[in-house]
């Protein structure tokens, strides 16, 4: 969705890199890119204006002009002050002391609020809770089984006394405000933790069901009000959020559809506007795309620096740790990688969910969005059936695969004999890695990604990257004269101890910024998707 927001602000920022100083003419011209990029991204404008005015504020300020590196300190301000707009702290449900904790969601009708009461019960499901969903959504039509088909596949009870109405045409029957204490009713008998109560959406700002919310409201005593909001609303995200604010006082956002290819300026435009923080974001439309909001994360993503902990965090939560335990076992004794490792590895990445976002997650990964988006995720399914086709002792030992067995499993997989010997050849190249790693040399870098750790920094055989490299010295062989011998080794030892130390920090301090050789990630990157 901040696909179009992050290249704009990124290509402004690299006009900043190098510059040892910043003049006052350099920082507007950087508001004045930042404006413009916001406003393309429907972000409100008095949100704009808040936005650019502190930034230019501290730019020209001694926080600047006394740094090391002007440029960088231009972009930890404009991360910051996201991050603030964004909500500032990642703030979790309030969870009552007795009792059930009684969730209410409230929305525009089509925002999602059904398919996120399903996640949300799915999230809190996994964190040990016992969710009942209430189905107080009597006004839509099909609302009522549309959320018993959710609870159903969320493996969470529905409470749905009222069937709702099932066409256009019906007259709405049954009282939502009797379903809600009704459903309240069933979760203190039946001693459920949390109860999630779905209600009626709305076509516009309809002052009916309006009071018919703010009346479940008062019913219930909710500890969490939610305000279920489509990322892709744009501008309307302000007069919705503030009309929903004083009808039913929400205490909290949920943005929706975050996946969606709009420019998304209600995420950055509610929580500034509203003052009530977002709490979680729906990603997609399985269950698992669901995640809780982290401001400094969503700040990180747009700037194109990754959200490494989220991935971690959905790694801890696919992974087998005996798996893992077992292949950091075999790294260390330097026993081969071999093909049967491989599909497990590559059966737990797709565990973890969708490759592309995954990659999304990666820092500096929006310079090769268009290959990444070309990827087609089908080539995990392929590269599993090609290797379940083998047998043990060909997973063992690939070398034993000549012609006729390359045909019998193409023929077994439905894949081609050229298409399995590029997976072979894709997978010398990680076994390759793998030796490296269990010598203690680390993970090869890529080309073009300089000496920083990068998005693919373990990928190895890329092409070389560009520009001269350094004469490698000769090293003589050891005299046969023992005298000669000793000399030579003195003169070893002070040349080790004579090297001059690195220059510069993790945080690029002291060094000139590189340049990312883009032809060389582009087809690097292409080469390990299996294009």
């Amino acid at each position: 969705m901040f696909a179009n927001l992050s290249d704009r602000l990124t290509e402004t920022f690299r006009n900043l890199r190098g510059k040892g100083r910043l003049t006052e003419a350099d920082i507007d011209g950087t508001i004045r890119e930042i404006r413009r990029a916001l406003l393309d991204a429907d972000v409100a404008v008095p949100v704009v204006r808040t936005f650019t005015s502190n930034i230019r504020e501290r730019a020209l300020g001694a926080e600047v002009s006394g740094a090391l590196n002007p440029g960088q300190q231009v972009v930890k301000i404009v991360n910051e002050e996201l991050i603030a707009i964004l909500g500032g702290q990642t703030r979790s449900l309030r969870l009552a002391k007795t009792g059930p904790t009684i969730i209410m969601l409230a929305g525009l009708q089509g925002a999602g609020k059904t398919t996120l009461a399903g996640k949300l019960a799915h999230h809190l499901k996994q964190q040990g809770q016992t969710p009942l969903l209430v189905a107080a959504d009597l006004q839509r039509p099909n609302a009522v089984t549309q959320l018993t088909v959710v609870g159903e596949r969320a493996g969470v009870p529905v409470f749905a006394p009222e069937p709702g109405v099932t066409r256009e045409d019906e007259v709405p029957r049954g009282d939502p405000v009797e379903v809600a204490r009704r459903g309240l009713a069933e979760a203190q008998q039946r001693q459920h933790s949390v109860v999630i109560v779905d209600t009626a959406g709305r076509l516009g700002i309809d002052a009916e069901l309006m009071r018919q919310a703010a009346d479940i409201r008062e019913a219930l005593e909710p500890d969490e009000v939610l305000f279920v909001i489509d990322a892709m609303i744009g501008q309307d995200a302000v007069a919705t959020a503030t009309a929903f604010q004083e009808g039913v006082d929400f205490t909290g956002v949920v943005l929706t559809k975050l996946d969606g290819d709009a420019r998304g300026g209600a995420a950055l435009s509610v929580a500034e506007v509203t003052g009530r923080p977002i709490m979680f974001a729906s990603t997609g439309e399985k269950l698992d795309d669901f995640e809780v909001f982290h401001p400094d994360r969503m700040a990180s993503r747009i700037l194109d620096m990754g959200d490494i902990l989220t991935l971690i965090e959905q790694a801890e939560r696919t992974f087998d740790q005996a798996e893992a335990e077992r292949m950091a076992e075999k790294v260390s004794k330097g026993e081969d990688f071999t093909l049967a490792d491989f599909l497990s590895q590559m059966q737990q990445l797709k565990n973890m969910g969708s490759m592309k976002k995954m990659l999304t997650m990666l820092p500096g990964m929006g310079q090769v969005r268009d290959q990444i988006e070309n990827f087609d995720e089908r080539e995990l399914v392929r590269t599993e059936a090609i290797i379940q086709s083998m047998t043990p002792l060909e997973r063992e030992n690939p070398k034993v695969l000549n012609g006729s067995r390359r045909s019998r499993i193409a023929a077994g997989s439905g894949t081609s004999v050229a298409q399995i010997n590029s997976l072979i050849k894709r997978f010398e190249q990680a076994q390759q890695m793998m030796r490296a790693m269990s010598r203690g040399g680390g993970m090869p870098q890529m080309p073009g990604m300089g000496g920083a750790p990068g998005a693919f920094g373990g990928l190895p055989g890329g092409k070389k990257s560009k520009g001269k490299q350094a004469p490698q010295r000769k090293v003589k062989g050891k005299s046969g004269n023992p005298a000669k011998r000793a000399q030579q080794e003195a003169e070893a030892r002070t040349r080790g101890t004579a090297a001059p130390a690195a220059q510069g920090s993790a945080f690029g301090i002291g060094q000139q910024p590189q340049e990312v050789d883009r032809d060389a990630l582009s087809a690097d990157l292409s080469k390990y998707l299996g294009r």
